[in-house]
């Protein structure tokens, strides 16, 4: 029940903020649009866990500027390393095995990785993660790394 309602509240917050009039008409019919696709969403079976993981809410409040940080050291370390007249790359590639166990979970580590300027998630499963790095040390930092205990720590809503 409690998903419904978040699922209901987050269509009526997009729908507004896209609309920007505020006429109780225009809010009545967000109103009215948001329980539709509610209900359409349930009875396709697509508003579950997975598809609105409203148990995911607070930690990713903390979670998402953890990774903006992340994103943009990286940027600057790539930037770097462009930049370099050396040119000190060493593509690596690294297996290890996620601490994630749901399917949120990992895509949400998966692609953390991807969006992270210097690595690819080329592979993700429950068994294994198979990421490409541009050098050793950013291939090598997805193994075991704070990025892998932030999710799992966000997956399990602590």
């Amino acid at each position: 029940m409690l998903q419904v309602f978040s699922l209901i509240i987050t269509l009526l917050l997009f729908w507004l903020l896209l609309s920007g009039i505020y006429t109780p008409f225009l809010i009545g019919a967000g109103i009215a649009s948001a329980v539709a696709v509610t209900i359409f969403a349930r009875r396709m079976e697509i508003a579950d866990r997975e598809g609105h993981p409203i148990q995911l809410g607070l930690g990713a409040l903390t979670y998402w500027p953890w990774l903006v940080k992340e994103i943009v050291v990286s940027a600057l370390q790539m930037t770097r390393i462009i930049l370099d007249p050396r040119l000190p790359i060493s593509p690596t590639v690294v297996r290890f095995k996620p601490s994630q166990t749901t399917a949120p979970g990992l895509a949400t580590h998966a692609n953390s990785i991807t969006l992270t300027p210097g690595t690819v998630t080329l592979e993700a499963s429950h068994d294994e993660f198979i990421v490409h790095g541009i050098t050793r040390e950013s291939a090598e930092g997805a193994v075991g790394s704070e990025m892998d205990r932030r999710v799992h720590k966000l997956e399990s809503g602590q």
